[in-house]
């Protein structure tokens, strides 16, 4: 029997509007960066701060792929400013900073279709619902919580920025499980990655479903074939009445 359902969040809860013109988006969020540096006082050369940021950002963005640790957006910023020989930003600098990065990649998300009935649909039936997201920075990922009004739905919220630790790592899972007191065979995770969500719900001995509509993104199509999910879905409005059967046929665990 499904107890527990854990969901990933971008684009499985809340989906990028303007993911094709992703380019022109970092772009403004580096220029964001370097002005809320600069009028904290941070006498920044812009290109070499962008070339070393950027060069940073992809080269752990990278890592993380193949250690599943999670390397923060935080930690990449002061680390790129003492390469450049400036001083280390105060906590509130960096946290400035940071929101001032991701302001506008906020603006950008929007809900789902069907996103609330799925959740209160799911909290009516008794099932205990969690969020695990991989993102490089947790005031990013409890902001975009929040503006979508997730935060009432979910206990516990686990960010890969705050605990250290990236699906498919299946410790990451076991956060929830341990918070639950669930066994993983009476839980399922929800998302829309199979390298990520997919693999560690197996890894960590959960069931597992896809969410498809963003099933085009080339880590998903390296991986097709490969990771094969116990259930596919293209509307997130449909997943009550899967778990429903799921029960009903005995194809979970009792």
């Amino acid at each position: 029997m499904i107890r527990g359902v854990l969901f990933d969040l971008g684009s499985t809860l809340i989906f990028n509007q303007h993911d094709t013109n992703w380019p022109a988006a970092l772009n403004r969020m580096r220029l964001d960066l370097v002005a809320q540096l600069q009028a904290a006082g941070y006498p920044l050369d812009p290109p070499e701060f962008l070339a070393r940021f950027a060069a940073k950002v992809h080269e752990y963005s990278d890592q993380r792929q193949t250690d599943w640790v999670e390397y923060t957006t935080g930690w990449i910023l002061t680390s790129t400013l003492a390469e450049m020989n400036l001083p280390a930003p105060p906590t509130e600098v960096v946290l400035a900073a940071l929101a001032a990065y991701y302001a506008h990649s906020e603006s950008l998300w929007q809900p789902v279709p069907g996103l609330h009935g799925a959740l209160q649909r799911l909290g009516q039936a008794g099932l205990r619902l969690g969020l695990i997201s991989n993102a490089a920075d947790e005031g990013n990922v409890q902001r975009l919580i929040d503006w979508a009004g997730l935060r009432r739905y979910f206990d516990p919220i686990i960010v890969s920025a705050a605990v250290g630790l990236r699906k498919p790592n299946p410790a990451i899972f076991a956060l929830a499980l341990n918070a639950w007191k669930l066994p993983a065979l009476e839980c399922v995770m929800v998302g829309d990655t199979l390298g990520a969500d997919i693999l560690g719900a197996q890894l960590a001995g959960l069931h597992s479903v896809w969410f498809t509509p963003y099933s085009g993104h080339p880590a998903n199509v390296a991986h097709r074939g490969n990771i094969i999910p116990e259930a596919e879905l293209d509307r997130l409005e449909d997943l009550p009445d899967l778990l429903r059967r799921w029960d009903s046929d005995g194809a979970s665990a009792s």
